[in-house]
């Protein structure tokens, strides 16, 4: 895999230890390893107000595995752009894709420096396709749309993974205009997949969690409605079952499909 965001003999940004960031905060969640004491901390504070959260996360990962699916097989989308894509854990997008489709073209985009330094080691790629990892923020599209530009065709349907991540950005007009300029770019035929907290399910809980974690100095969150998560998707084709809990979406069978505090949605550019 190369990266897209550095050249030989750059020094690395520091990893600040001392705040909670959300990459690492889920990696908690799901089982991992990778994260520092203050990101402990933020993530047993908000199990504590709301154990549910660890369903939720595991629910953000089940979606992201079928939907990966249906695109790279069913749409035959070969190239992906994942923004915001946390940690390296188990099914990834380029794992899912490549085992669909072995030449899918992967670009993962963060802003934190330990997903860079896991990225390098562990986002590897079939030999028929392409991994590539930028260090990007959500805030500048037009550096991640750039940068990835080295790696994926954009004369082709692209699909845009926005998974937990919109959130970050807590002013309604500008995520619409983050994530409208990210769907402009590529052609008809692409697909945007999101996924969103909500205080429309576990609604006490979510708030007060976010509360405290906003009031923790970490990078703040918001929640949004079913029709506010919605409205991203104007102008494209909303896939069935529509807007729905993470857990609900297309689920395999037998899974679990108790509602959790994460909206989803798949859209097709027309």
């Amino acid at each position: 895999m190369t990266d897209s965001s550095s050249t030989p003999g750059q020094q690395q940004p520091e990893i600040d230890t001392s705040v909670a960031h959300s990459a690492r905060v889920w990696n908690y969640f799901l089982g991992g390893k990778d994260y520092f004491s203050s990101d402990q901390q933020a993530a047993e504070m908000a199990l504590e107000l709301m154990p549910i959260l660890v369903e939720a996360a595991r629910a953000d990962r089940g979606f992201l595995a079928r939907a990966v699916r249906y695109l790279a097989g069913e749409a035959g989308i070969r190239p992906f752009l994942d923004i915001g894509t946390g940690l390296p854990t188990a099914n990834n997008t380029h794992q899912v894709a490549q085992a669909v489709a072995p030449e899918s073209r992967i670009v993962y985009v963060d802003n934190d420096p330990l997903v860079l330094v896991h990225a390098r080691a562990l986002l590897t790629s079939t030999p028929q396709g392409t991994t590539d990892y930028i260090e990007a923020d959500l805030r500048d599209p037009d550096k991640i749309l750039d940068g990835a530009a080295a790696t994926l065709d954009f004369e082709q349907p692209i699909a845009l993974m926005l998974l937990g991540i919109v959130n970050f950005i807590v002013d309604d007009t500008q995520a619409h205009q983050i994530v409208d300029r990210l769907v402009d770019a590529p052609p008809s035929g692409s697909y945007l997949a999101m996924t969103h907290p909500t205080t429309e399910v576990h609604g006490e809980e979510v708030t007060e969690a976010m509360r405290q974690w906003n009031q923790s100095g970490a990078a703040p969150i918001c929640a949004r409605s079913r029709q506010e998560l919605a409205r991203f998707f104007d102008g494209l084709e909303l896939l069935e079952p529509g807007v729905v809990s993470s857990s609900q979406w297309r689920p395999d069978p037998g899974a679990a499909t108790a509602e959790v505090a994460e909206y989803c949605a798949v859209g097709r550019k027309p």
